[in-house]
Formats: structure tokens, sequence, C-alpha cells
């Protein structure tokens, strides 16, 4: 059985490649497949661009796809940065200006208005005439932003992400810690389930 993941995104790849191990499945990258479009994401939603990322992958290489579409949401920016998490510092975005800019904005606001959620959607795709069905999962995990970034781990923002249960960041749980409760884990436990009864 055979699986593209739709990122470029090395720690993601990396994550998902780990949570769905055991099950025979070889997982493929978009670096194995030269000349892969770049896919544009500008769906209104998680599911939407998760689905158009999945179709796109799965169409051009030949083999079903896994396509996930993840951020991160602050109540006290009304659901924001949400589907730009990736862009939210702007057009030359990476991880480091993205938390600052999130720790700018929060400055102001006390810990108890500090809650926020990950959010990931899962779109699995196969390609045209495959008879592959479509199939969208979703997972979730709420926590708060901390005040300064803590931790070596991880990516985007686990630094910010204070996980109460835990009482540590997602950066200093580290990988194995962090994908029991992610919301990448659980949507991919999810995944994991779903895949046990197909054949691809």
């Amino acid at each position: 059985m055979k699986l593209v993941l739709a990122t470029t995104n090395k720690g993601k790849l990396k994550e998902i490649t780990a949570l769905l191990s055991g099950l025979g499945v070889e997982v493929k990258g978009l670096s194995d497949f030269p000349g892969c479009p770049e896919v544009v994401e500008d769906g209104k939603t998680f599911r939407e661009n998760a689905l158009k990322k999945a179709r796109e992958i799965a169409a051009f290489t030949g083999l079903p796809a896994l396509a996930d579409d993840s951020g991160l949401e602050v109540d006290a920016l009304d659901g924001a940065p949400g589907v730009y998490s990736a862009r939210f510092s702007g057009k030359d975005a990476d991880d480091g200006k993205n938390n600052r800019k999130l720790l700018k904005l929060l400055k102001d606001t006390p810990q108890a208005g500090r809650g926020c959620r990950f959010v990931c959607v899962l779109a699995f795709a196969g390609p045209p005439g495959s008879g592959i069905r479509e199939k969208v999962l979703r997972g979730e995990v709420k926590g708060r932003v901390a005040h300064e970034p803590r931790g070596p781990h991880g990516f985007g923002y686990d630094p910010l992400f204070y996980y109460h249960p835990a009482r540590k960041t997602f950066a200093e749980m580290g990988p194995e810690a962090k994908n029991r409760v992610s919301h990448r884990g659980r949507a991919l436990k999810k995944f994991r389930e779903y895949l046990k009864g197909q054949t691809l």
C-alpha cells in the first residue's frame, strides 16, 4: 500500500510518517515526485484546503494522497490566525516571525484570555478513476498561548502552545508525548482506524 503525503513541511512529514507506522503503508513525500505542482491554498476553511491538496496531489502522482491543513485558532483574535497560520507574518513568514507576531498581538492579553486550540483536518483522496472514496477527518486540542517560547522540539507554534494536562508547551513535550495528544495525532488515530478497513 503506497500513500503520498501532500506536504513539503519536513516536520509534518516526520510526524505523520511516525503516526502511520505499523500499518504496512509505504509513505511517500512530495520530494519523491519531481515537478510536482505547488497547490495554492486559497480555501477559506481547513477542510477546503486539505481536500484541494489531496485531490491535486493524487491526480498528479497517480497514488492515494493524504493532505492535512492545520493551524492555531486564538480566542482573543477571533479565531486567527486559523487557515493563515503558516503565513501569519506575511509573504516571507517563518515559524519565528509567526510566533513573534502572535506574542506582540497578545502582549496585553492576560493569561485567562489566552485560550486557543490547534485544529487539524485530514483529507484522503484517490486519483481520478481509482474508485477510492474521499474521507475527511478532524482533530483538535485545547490549550493557551504561553507568554514566551519554551522548548526545543516541534515546529510552528509548538513553543507557544501550552498544554495544561502536561503543564508544558508542545515543544517541551517531545515528539512521542505530543503525538499522543496533539490535534494531528487525534486526526491520524481516526485515519488509522479508517485505513484498516480499506484495500488500496
